[in-house]
Parts: C-alpha cells; sequence; structure tokens
C-alpha cells in the first residue's frame, strides 16, 4: 500500500499535466483548422478537471499497477472533434491527432531538462528527482501509446487521413473495438513490441535535444 501512494503522489503531477495538454492541444488544433466544437464545449481548458475521466484516468492505471504491468497508461475524456468542420477534414484531421502526441514531446522534454537541472544542482530533493523521472516516462509512453495505428487512437486517426478513401473508410470501421483491442494486446504484452521501440527513438531524440544544456552542466 505504501508503495501505491508513493508511485502516486510522484505521478499525480506529471499525470495531470500530460493529459489535460494533451487534450488541450488536440482542442486548440481543431479551432485552428475550422471546428469550434471543443471551444464551445469548454474542452479548450488548461484546467485538469475537464478532461480527467474516472475510469481511464484513475482505475486503468491503478489497475495496471496492481497487475504489474510493464507500462502504466490511461486516456482522459476524448476532446469532441466534428472533422467534417475541418476546412480539409482528410487532410487536416492528422494534424489535429498528431497535436496531442506532439504535447507529450514537449513536456517530455520539459522534464528533462528539469532532470538534468536538478541532478546539476547535486543535493535535489529525491522526491522531485524521482518526479521529473516519472515526468518523462509518463509523456514518452503517452506519446507511444497514442501513436498505436488503431482508431481511436491518435495513431488511427493519423493512419486514416493517410489511406486511400476506400481503404480508410474501411479502416475507420474498426473504431468501436480499437481500444478493446489495445488492452487485449497489453495484458498479452504484445503491446511492448510497439511502445519500446517508439519511446526508445523518442527518447533519443529528447536526449540528443538537450545534449548542448548536458553539455555545458559538464
Amino acid at each position: 500500500m505504501n508503495a501505491l501512494i508513493q508511485t502516486l503522489a510522484v505521478y499525480s503531477l506529471p499525470v495531470l499535466f500530460a493529459i489535460t495538454l494533451h487534450e488541450a492541444a488536440h482542442a486548440y488544433a481543431a479551432r485552428y483548422f475550422g471546428d469550434n466544437t471543443a471551444y464551445a464545449q469548454g474542452r479548450m481548458s488548461l484546467n485538469p478537471l475537464k478532461h480527467v475521466d474516472l475510469f481511464g484516468t484513475i482505475v486503468i492505471p491503478v489497475l495496471l499497477f496492481l497487475l504489474r504491468s510493464p507500462f502504466l497508461f490511461g486516456y482522459a475524456k476524448p476532446v469532441p472533434v466534428d472533422f467534417s468542420r475541418l476546412r480539409n477534414p482528410k487532410k487536416q484531421m492528422a494534424f489535429v491527432a498528431l497535436a496531442g502526441p506532439l504535447a507529450n514531446l514537449v513536456m517530455g522534454l520539459g522534464w528533462m531538462v528539469l532532470l538534468v537541472l536538478l541532478r546539476a544542482w547535486g543535493d535535489a530533493d529525491a522526491f522531485f528527482l524521482r518526479m521529473a523521472r516519472a515526468g518523462v516516462e509518463t509523456n514518452l509512453v503517452i506519446f507511444a501509446f497514442n501513436l498505436i495505428p488503431l482508431p481511436p487512437l491518435d495513431g488511427g486517426r493519423i493512419m486514416t487521413s493517410l489511406l486511400p478513401n476506400r481503404y480508410a473508410w474501411k479502416f475507420a470501421q474498426l473504431e468501436p473495438y480499437g481500444f478493446f483491442i489495445v488492452l487485449g494486446l497489453a495484458f498479452l504484452n504484445v503491446l511492448s513490441y510497439w511502445m519500446v521501440p517508439v519511446m526508445t527513438v523518442a527518447n533519443a531524440l529528447l536526449l540528443l535535444l538537450i545534449s548542448p544544456l548536458t553539455f555545458l552542466l559538464r
């Protein structure tokens, strides 16, 4: 129980930031390309309470932790997007979908910079070091998870946008079953074959971006 409480304390802030900015990024991108649905429903917001989903944000991550899953992940309330209102729906669907994962990549970079600075400080509190590492990990997990090429995940939206119309329509029919497929893959430990390579590449990119800072602080 103590381990669970400590884990929740370390991950709570990174997770809240990660899901909030992820969903807000979708809303901002949708409005930029012509759809005001999320804005009209108050979802273009940095208030975490607007985006938290009891089951997806709390129950699933805790359940995966208790089951000792190699990855902790969850989801927020999906931002409502009416793709038909976009100025170029097929093309801009990909940009709206990609906005969320890109927000996580940027946040991962921010947490990594904080981690480097805390380590350079020397006597930083262990709790904040763990939180910074959790921030990097959380955002890399959410980045990779949402890019899984299955609808309704962002990767599925991007794939739908890229496929020719006749195949895109058929592929989109997977949406009602997509999340159950992903959960099945997670419990069968098959998901790691996607998550690990994507997270590794993303982490290497972040390390490359902060390399000037790490060089200066040597």
